[in-house]
């Protein structure tokens, strides 16, 4: 099987048309926060929304303040231009607050142009911000209500078995990527970082019964791949990072980036689901409440930061680059707590605030190949 397709970071996606060929229901989804084995379970394809390839964003700026994160508005423009035309809607979590304000504009904008009532369904549901027993209580009856909609919106009905049966996918994707990112530990990784973001990323559009195969096409065949070189091995860490441009900049100055924090990269992947048979729902609200994905979530700092510490322990990371979108609530204050604990173990980080388009890729490409030259003088 050819897993070229992984590495292309188009949008559009064949596998999306398939699907629709076949009569079924796709739906665009907002943070990685929400449940995607729900929709599987009831035969539904959950894309995760993106704003790749924006340049310029006119009706997201004109419906979004220009105080709202780019990231937001690249993704209401290409919902609003047209790219997600094959979508049936859009079901969004408060995973933070800009998403949840492009949500908001879409569905009016959508309803303006309706008569006042949206031609697409458009729903949002609470995910909790910490991970006790209250807020598991309520997760679930969020989660019940997220059903009750799909459930009508598909004309399928939820089983425990379909739950259990999609959960196992998805769990063997996070073994499959947790393999790859494996890989990345030699001195000379197989897969640069460019690579695995666009590989990653493929998972938002991509039906997961494909995805699987071309994963395990891709593990296959990686012996036979050229290894990758650089002069500093670095981790990327921060905000929702969907341009693998990014990546292509640093490493073509001499990074090598072999692990990330990233909601697009790694942090969907690096735990594995645990199933109670028995409570599959409660097992999906659980994993979404505690597994280590963002500063979103307000009790798991500290084990955020040791993972981060620990990773690059583990891949022998010589430097992290922390970046950070413009206005972005939930990394743009992380970095004061991070630091502290990188350089205790002699860990070195570089700090870049940007925007969604990379305007800045000149000082971007300064700023990166200062960062490693400093690492490999201290050597």
């Amino acid at each position: 099987m050819d897993y070229q397709k992984l590495f292309q970071k188009d949008i559009t996606s064949d596998s999306v048309k398939a699907w629709k060929a076949q009569g079924k229901k796709a739906l665009g989804v907002l943070c990685c926060h929400v449940p995607v084995e729900i929709f599987y379970a009831l035969d539904i394809m959950p894309v995760r929304l993106r704003a790749t390839g924006v340049d310029e964003s006119p009706d997201g700026d004109t419906w979004m303040s220009q105080f709202s994160c780019s990231y937001a508005r690249g993704i209401l423009q290409n919902w609003m231009s047209g790219t997600y035309a094959d979508l049936d809607g859009i079901i969004a979590t408060d995973g933070c607050m800009m998403p949840t304000r492009m949500f908001d504009n879409a569905k009016y904008q959508d309803g303006e142009n309706h008569g006042g009532k949206p031609e697409k369904l458009y729903f949002q549901f609470g995910a909790p911000r910490l991970a006790g027993d209250i807020e598991l209580e309520f997760y679930m009856h969020e989660l019940k209500d997220l059903i009750e909609v799909l459930e009508n919106f598909s004309g399928n009905k939820l089983t425990d078995e379909k739950l259990i049966a999609a959960i196992a996918k998805e769990n063997e994707v996070r073994t499959l990527i947790q393999q790859i990112y494996d890989l990345r530990k030699a001195d000379k990784p197989v897969v640069s970082g460019e690579d695995m973001l666009k590989l990653t990323m493929a998972a938002s559009n991509t039906q997961v019964d494909e995805y699987i195969e071309l994963l395990k096409a891709f593990l296959a065949d990686a012996k036979n791949r050229t290894p990758v070189e650089g002069r500093v091995r670095l981790m990327v860490i921060g905000s929702a990072l969907d341009d693998p441009e990014y990546m292509h900049i640093i490493e073509d100055k001499g990074g090598l980036v072999v692990h990330d924090a990233l909601c697009y990269g790694s942090r969907p992947f690096n735990n594995i689901m645990e199933i109670d048979e028995k409570l599959p729902l409660e097992s999906i609200a659980k994993y979404y409440l505690t597994r280590l994905a963002c500063p979103r979530m307000l009790d798991n700092r500290v084990q955020l930061q040791k993972w981060v510490v620990d990773t690059c322990k583990e891949w022998n990371v010589e430097g992290v680059v922390y970046e950070k979108m413009q206005y972005c609530e939930c990394w743009g204050g992380e970095s004061m707590y991070l630091e502290p604990d990188l350089k205790a173990v002699g860990i070195p980080m570089l700090i870049l605030q940007r925007e969604e388009h990379i305007s800045n890729a000149g000082q971007l490409a300064i700023r990166a190949e200062a960062f490693v030259e400093m690492i490999e003088a201290s050597k």
